[in-house]
């Protein structure tokens, strides 16, 4: 019995030193992981040129969301300031009036107002009032190109970032892929919990790519619509011009002095 017992013992003590040494010879097999795979930690042990992509996609977004916030307050101002032009022209029945009841509020107005008035004083003699009516026109067109131009201005970078950010994602996802096959190239050993984290990183690039572009998209869809609203809205002002320019020429036809006289004496 007491040799029994004295067996039993041993090979209880043998079973336990073979699976203690078992679980040492796993964890020298087993290198040591991330312990944080959140995407900020993922970002800190990213490889430097993983980590510039990540973060000049980051500015790209912020960027993308300063516009947005900056242009719409200006389209919505610049919107309200043409309505009220709208507004004051089509109570006007000359050029004459309208130049003297627009002031430095209604810029975009004024400026029509006045370039049509130039060109009416600089056609004076100009026997054919059509021909007079295409030069206004001209005019008023380039100056509706001007305002388009105008608020158009930094939807351009939401084209840009949209187009290219989720490229600049990928080249960051490709080059942590390619870190990660040097690392298993040099541990020799393919197994997946190894390699994971790394890849994992590299696909963080992309998904940030993704983030910075797909807003940026549909902000420059939105102010696209955005703008062509507002361009009609000017096409609308430049027309009601354009209406006043021939009610004038044809008040004063065949007597286009009195008319240069009338648009001087503003």
């Amino acid at each position: 019995m007491t040799y029994s017992k004295s067996v039993s013992s041993a090979l209880a003590a043998a079973a336990l030193l073979m699976l203690t040494a078992s679980a040492h010879a796993q964890g020298a097999a087993t290198p040591h992981l991330p312990s944080d795979l959140s995407p900020l930690g993922m970002f800190m042990q990213a490889d430097l040129v993983v980590k510039s992509v990540i973060v000049s996609l980051l500015l790209a977004s912020v960027l993308t969301w300063t516009i947005f916030f900056a242009k719409t307050l200006e389209l919505r101002f610049a919107r309200s300031r043409v309505q009220r032009v709208m507004g004051e022209l089509s109570r006007m029945t000359s050029l004459a009036s309208a130049c003297e009841r627009l002031d430095s509020k209604f810029r975009v107005g004024r400026a029509f107002v006045e370039s049509a008035m130039e060109e009416v004083r600089l056609s004076e003699l100009a026997p054919d009032k059509e021909g007079v009516k295409e030069r206004v026109r001209s005019r008023l067109s380039r100056l509706e190109l001007a305002a388009g131009r105008s608020v158009s201005r930094g939807t351009g970078l939401l084209a840009t970032i949209g187009a290219i950010a989720p490229f600049v994602g990928l080249f960051g996802t490709v080059w942590g892929i390619m870190n990660s096959f040097v690392g298993i190239a040099r541990s020799q050993t393919t197994n997946l919990a190894i390699v994971a984290p790394g890849i994992a990183e590299a696909l963080l690039a992309t998904a940030i790519g993704l983030v910075a572009a797909i807003p940026a998209v549909v902000i420059y869809n939105h102010f696209s619509r955005g703008i062509s609203a507002y361009r009609a809205l000017v096409g609308d002002a430049s027309e009601e011009v354009m209406r006043m320019t021939s009610r004038d020429l044809d008040r004063l036809s065949g007597r286009p002095s009195q008319l240069g006289r009338s648009v001087n004496g503003r």
